[in-house]
């Protein structure tokens, strides 16, 4: 039987599988705090409340100082156990992309130009409190709390709201990479950027670093918007598995292992079981299509997404896990705002963080012992 720690009240199964292991077994979980998430107190709780859950991956911003924050959210961590993870640390992965990407973007506004009389649509919508409410006093976006979800545009009755997109310059990549020492890289791609992703690949190459990983994410609702000028019709399952073998040789040519993070509904898992059916249909789908190596669910994933693929009959050796971002966040915002009023961080507050953890380990917990069922 596994041991059992205590922390702040709540019990945390360990010692669980090391990342490798958890990829081949099929509970492989990850924790993503977002692409152009820069919120770094946000980002210590939450990559420590997730690491002490059992994830095996946090995967974050290409930022020296959001991976710095994410690092010290799993010292604190450690220090909560009373013990190193061990060879049960999570990886620490950054994302990078190929091109334009809602992931990489961030929404901003001028507020000088909003009527007196607005109701605001743009703060009720933004998962991120990064309009409004704890940003009240800003006016605009703060910068730092959004993660580009992108909600908040079509809501706006004016139309103010424009996307800014927070891209690495190539010259960027290969320095920035050895001076942060990820474990994993994610790279996102689309349909008819096979060039320009080979090329990011050369940038991770002369890095240097010796990846554990490269993920390469893609999914069919990026691609049609990427093939929007390229074809009159959206890709198919069949069109995005050919670009993934394409991608398959780079990444082997380069020397990198890939995990296929299958996209479904981009940052929106925390909207409901409607979005969770797009991940898991995309792998059923694309599964007996793709190149070796393990598919991963993302993009829509929430408390819903284990259920359904368990009625498609998808089992662990079809489909190796799953990424949390969006519905990760959400569980634990409340409890991020009450610590923050409270002058703490969840990782401080013995109270707030049991409740933080509890709420993590219900979500995650499903996935850690898939291989035990």
């Amino acid at each position: 039987m596994a041991e059992r720690f205590e922390v702040v009240g709540a019990a945390v199964d360990g010692p669980g599988l090391d990342p490798a292991t958890a990829l081949a077994s099929g509970c492989w979980v990850k924790w993503i705090g977002g692409a152009s998430n820069q919120d770094l107190a946000a980002i210590e709780d939450l990559a420590g409340i997730y690491a002490l859950a059992g994830v095996h991956c946090l995967d974050v911003a290409a930022d020296p100082a959001v991976v710095a924050a994410a690092r010290r959210g799993v010292v604190r961590a450690e220090q909560w156990l009373g013990h190193p993870f061990g060879p049960v640390r999570p990886w620490l992965m950054v994302s990078l992309s190929d091109g334009v990407d809602p992931h990489f973007r961030k929404a901003w506004f001028d507020p000088r130009r909003c009527p007196p009389d607005c109701s605001r649509p743009c703060e009720r919508v933004c998962p991120a409190e990064a309009i409004g409410g704890l940003a009240k006093g800003h006016g605009g976006v703060v910068a730092e709390r959004c993660y580009g979800c992108g909600r908040c545009l079509p809501a706006c009755p004016l139309g103010l709201i424009e996307e800014r997109q927070q891209l690495l310059p190539a010259e960027a990549v290969a320095s920035l990479l050895a001076e942060i020492q990820p474990d994993a890289v994610e790279l996102h791609t689309c349909i008819g950027r096979g060039e320009a992703f080979g090329e990011r690949v050369l940038q991770l190459r002369r890095s240097g670093v010796p990846l554990q990983r490269l993920a390469v994410s893609c999914g069919l609702e990026s691609a049609a918007g990427a093939a929007a000028d390229l074809a009159p019709v959206p890709p198919t399952p069949s069109q995005l598995a050919a670009e993934l073998w394409q991608r398959y040789a780079v990444v082997r040519a380069a020397g990198f292992l890939p995990i296929w993070q299958l996209d479904g509904r981009p940052m929106r898992g925390d909207l409901g079981a409607g979005t969770a059916h797009a991940a898991v249909n995309l792998v059923r789908q694309l599964g007996p299509l793709a190149p070796p190596g393990p598919l991963q669910l993302a993009g829509g994933t929430n408390g819903r997404s284990l259920g359904l693929l368990d009625r498609q009959r998808l089992g662990p050796l079809a489909v190796a896990g799953v990424a949390f971002g969006g519905v990760a966040r959400s569980l634990l915002q409340p409890l991020l705002r009450q610590a923050q009023e409270r002058g703490q961080s969840l990782l401080s507050d013995r109270e707030l963080g049991s409740q933080a953890l509890a709420l993590a380990r219900e979500l995650v917990r499903p996935w850690l012992q898939r291989n035990h069922r």
